[in-house]
């Protein structure tokens, strides 16, 4: 990357609070780390606020929730009082969480360029576990006006990349990306017993029922094998015969908690939402150097490179045979594991991406012609 003598300043509108969101963490979050030391200036803004935080995931509380996002929307809107003052605006998903796209008519009106982006299917409608019909409020059908008004659309995969390449032409795919300073592999013992392999999976409230779809396989393996699942992101969960932790999500304890991992695992329903998806979790645990077994849905084909970096399973049958065979051999598992940490870092390395997008915002504030 090349030096600038004058700072960009770049307003990031996102809907999470810094280092609470996965999709955020290691989309724009993780590139401004390096983007930073390349004189480009962010300010990043959340939509909600703490309080919001801590709402947005409990059930009920409709009222509060209510008030909570209203304030969040106001404040969006004082906002756009100060947009002339960057060269570019960065949008994660949305610059609000509930409405039309309101404010990025706005930011377009006071011609301040838009650099778009999402790297899961947001536009398809879906109804929150916690929020019931209030996620409606969203307005899904934003996404494609978000998309004409914008300069430059960043998209996690292929998919997304032809559903957005209809209303902007100026599309690129940037896949979701590690951090391998931040992700070290996995130190693995020189002696360990089969009956001390952790199975772990990782993941949120939302995701929880994927881990139902291989219910009977966990079952059948453990009435073969001895091992223990490590859940992140459930405080509980039950699977009878099997001997489960489950521990509630942190960023600081993310990567201790893979790297107290054996095997990575990561089951998916074969429905619309994850297969549009770009799946991050697969990536976390490839990064720290677990070998993995996952469904073939979607970018995951992409990812895994079945019986070399890692195993795909498409049945009970298979999810039982293919976890018996890395229990049973701990040099699969480092092999397997050594050629998943590779993969990561030819081809999804945060660093080397993050050239890549600041390319795009160099080029899209030049075009413009609103550097400060």
């Amino acid at each position: 990357m090349s030096k600038r003598t004058v700072a960009m300043k770049i307003l990031v509108l996102a809907p999470s609070l810094r280092n609470t969101s996965p999709g955020s963490r290691f989309r724009i979050e993780q590139w401004m780390r390096y983007m930073e030391k390349e004189e480009v200036e962010f300010t990043y803004s959340a939509f909600e606020d703490a309080e919001l935080h801590g709402l947005v995931y409990t059930q009920g509380d409709y009222l509060k929730k209510g008030w909570a996002t209203l304030r969040a929307f106001l404040r969006r809107l004082a906002l756009v009082r100060e947009i002339e003052n960057y060269d570019a605006v960065f949008i994660y998903e949305e610059a609000s969480r509930i409405g039309p796209a309101l404010i990025e008519r706005l930011i377009h009106i006071f011609g301040v360029p838009i650099l778009y982006d999402f790297c899961d299917p947001i536009y398809l409608p879906y109804k929150s576990l916690m929020n019931g019909y209030l996620s409606y409020l969203r307005c899904f059908g934003k996404t494609k006006t978000i998309c004409k008004l914008s300069s430059h659309v960043l998209v996690g995969n292929a998919e997304l990349a032809a559903y957005a390449s209809q209303f902007n032409p100026h599309v690129t795919i940037v896949p979701i990306t590690i951090d391998l300073s931040e992700y070290s592999p996995k130190q693995v013992p020189t002696t360990c017993s089969a009956e001390d392999t952790a199975i772990g999976w990782s993941g949120s409230h939302t995701t929880i029922r994927h881990i139902d779809t291989i219910r009977e396989a966990l079952q059948e393996l453990r009435r073969r094998r001895r091992y223990r699942l490590r859940m992140l992101g459930a405080t509980h969960y039950e699977l009878p015969g099997v001997d489960v932790e489950a521990t509630s999500w942190t960023a600081a304890g993310e990567i201790d908690f893979l790297h107290g991992c054996d095997i990575g695992i990561m089951p998916l329903p074969p429905d619309e939402w994850t297969r549009l998806r770009t799946h991050l979790k697969i990536r976390q645990y490839m990064a720290v150097g677990i070998p993995c077994v996952a469904s073939p849905v979607g970018v995951i084909g992409e990812l895994i490179d079945d019986g070399a970096n890692g195993f795909l399973a498409d049945s009970n049958q298979q999810w039982v045979e293919k976890l018996t065979r890395l229990i049973d051999d701990p040099v699969l598992r480092q092999r397997m594991g050594t050629k998943g940490r590779q993969t990561i870092q030819e081809h999804y390395s945060g660093e080397i991406w993050a050239r890549d997008v600041l390319r795009i915002f160099h080029s899209v504030v030049e075009n413009s012609g609103s550097a400060k």
